[in-house]
C-alpha cells in the first residue's frame, strides 16, 4: 500500500489543494482555500491539518513557482516560507514541486471541458493542484529513473515539466 500525498498550489489568497488516490497513481482536485489577506494563513493550515488528518496524508507536494528561465523570484520565498510553516504544524515532509506552466495547462483544461471564463476562476488553482501533484506521481511511478534524477539540488525533490 502506498502513501497518500497532497498537492498543494499555493497563490497569494487562494491554495489549491489536490490529493492523490490510496495507491498513489491519480491526483483529484479537493478545493480551494481562499483568504482575505495574503499574509493570514492560520486558517489555511488549520484547514490543511484537517484534509491531512481526513485522508492520513504522509506526504505533501508543494508548487515552487519558479520563473520561467529558471531564477527564483519573490513568490518563491514566499512558498519557502510556507513550506517551513507546514513541515513545522504537521511534521510531515514537505516536497517542493517545480509548478511551472500548471497554471496555464489548468486553463486548457478547463476551457477545453466548456467550463466558462467567469467560473474558472474558483477552480483554477484546484485543477493546478490537482497537475502539479499528478506530475510528481508520474514521476515517482518510473521505476528506470535513478533516485538523483527525482530530486533537485538542494535537498528538494522537483522536476522541470520538460522532462
Amino acid at each position: 500500500m502506498k502513501t497518500r500525498v497532497l498537492g498543494l498550489d499555493f497563490g497569494s489568497r487562494t491554495t489549491g489543494v489536490a490529493v492523490s488516490d490510496p495507491l498513489g497513481v491519480t491526483a483529484q482536485g479537493l478545493e480551494t482555500i481562499v483568504r482575505k489577506d495574503e499574509n493570514k494563513l492560520r486558517r489555511t493550515c488549520a484547514r490543511i491539518e484537517e484534509l491531512i488528518r481526513e485522508y492520513k496524508i504522509e506526504t505533501i507536494v508543494l508548487g515552487y513557482p519558479k520563473n520561467m528561465n529558471n531564477t527564483l523570484g519573490e513568490r518563491v520565498k514566499m512558498t519557502e516560507s510556507f513550506k517551513a510553516m507546514l513541515e513545522r504544524r504537521t511534521g510531515l515532509p514537505v516536497i517542493l514541486w517545480d509548478e511551472r506552466l500548471t497554471t496555464a495547462a489548468a486553463e486548457a483544461v478547463l476551457k477545453e471541458s466548456g467550463v466558462r471564463r467567469e467560473n474558472r476562476k474558483a477552480v483554477i488553482d484546484k485543477v493546478a493542484a490537482s497537475l502539479i501533484l499528478q506530475g510528481y506521481l508520474d514521476r515517482q511511478s518510473m521505476p528506470d529513473k535513478d533516485p538523483d534524477e527525482r530530486g533537485g539540488a538542494d535537498g528538494k525533490e522537483e522536476c522541470d515539466e520538460s522532462s
